[in-house]
């Protein structure tokens, strides 16, 4: 019998892939989200990948009483949590949107785990390294101070679930760290959709390219690097979509190895902001308008992942190269102007 899988915030950029790949992969799958930074579209493009309606509850996770009547519903065999507030930028501005909204929320799943006896998938970040010492970054690679209020309840509720897997009996967690998610599905059916002015780098090239935005800013490019211009780990959103499906048959299979594991998922290579524009011009041929703008408060110099754990233990790897994953970028931002 198949088993279910609840992928709270399953409406935004990187619950909608996953739930496509969990889909195809054989579970049955129920996605809540309460549309603070999202529409129905990357919903709609689900459905019509996969062929069917999935069952979609529209709720907020920092509201208890939704979550109870959600597992009384749906009897959930494991979770993945993605319901929260991400943009570095605004949470500089506004930590206690971020602390109230992330922190409760996270909370509140993991109480309804404990009295459930359920799996957790939690959606980490590499933010939680902070100002790494050096890259690649290993699991084992000591956190710094958070540069975000955001990266800091990443790092929270890390802890969070570390403590209640070592407390409560029948609670079991992985934290996938991920490193800087981009692209789109092949299909150009799903992608990242952002509500107003993107914090995000690629939706901001491809709104550029298209005419949405005049100019794209890049911040800094005075930093300690070859071209001036931070470094980054940029991984396509399917192979990070994969990762979760060899994360959690790792749970439902009984294969951890511990109650509590954490896997870095990205490709271990480094391209700089300007790299990733160059590239972005030559595989769809255009000329983006693009300045430099000041340094952005939040911003670390440089973090790629040493996905070699993940690589190892889950059976999972990155496949698509950054043309691949630009190339679909750019096919997402045309069918939207359709």
């Amino acid at each position: 019998m198949a088993k279910t899988i609840l992928v709270s915030g399953g409406a935004g950029f990187i619950g909608s892939h996953v739930t496509v790949e969990l889909t195809q992969a054989g579970y049955n799958v129920v996605i809540a989200d309460n549309f603070s930074n999202c529409d129905r579209t990357n919903y709609n493009g689900v459905c019509t990948i996969l062929g069917k309606k999935l069952p979609l509850v529209e709720m907020d996770f920092c509201d208890m009483e939704a979550v109870r009547s959600l597992w009384k519903e749906y009897k959930p065999d494991a979770v993945i949590h993605f319901a929260a507030f991400k943009a570095v930028g605004e949470s500089v501005e506004d930590p206690l949107k971020y602390y109230r909204n992330n922190l409760e929320s996270f909370l509140n799943i993991l109480q309804i785990t404990r009295e459930k006896s359920c799996n957790v998938l939690f959606s980490s970040s590499a933010t939680v390294y902070g100002e790494p010492e050096k890259s690649p970054v290993t699991e084992q690679s000591p956190r710094q101070s958070a540069t975000s209020p955001y990266g800091n309840t990443k790092q929270m509720c890390e802890d969070f679930l570390r403590d209640c897997v070592k407390a409560y009996e029948g609670v079991r967690g992985i934290a996938l760290r991920y490193f800087n998610p981009i692209g789109a599905h092949p299909s150009a059916l799903i992608g990242e959709l952002p509500r107003g002015v993107p914090n995000n780098l690629v939706p901001y090239i491809t709104q550029t390219a298209i005419g949405k935005r005049e100019c794209l800013s890049i911040f800094g490019n005075d930093y300690p690097t070859e071209d001036g211009t931070c470094l980054r780990d940029y991984i396509d959103i399917v192979d990070l979509a994969r990762a979760h499906v060899c994360a959690v048959a790792r749970m439902l299979d009984g294969k951890m190895k511990e109650p509590y594991e954490i896997f870095n998922v990205g490709t271990g290579r480094p391209v700089s902001v300007l790299e990733l524009v160059k590239a972005f011009e030559k595989v769809n041929g255009l000329k983006l308008n693009y300045r430099f703008a000041p340094r952005r408060s939040g911003d670390v110099v440089a973090i790629w992942a040493d996905p070699a754990r993940a690589n190892e233990e889950l059976g999972w790897k990155a496949t698509r190269t950054v043309e691949q994953t630009l190339a679909a970028a750019w096919a997402w931002e045309k069918k939207l102007s359709e």
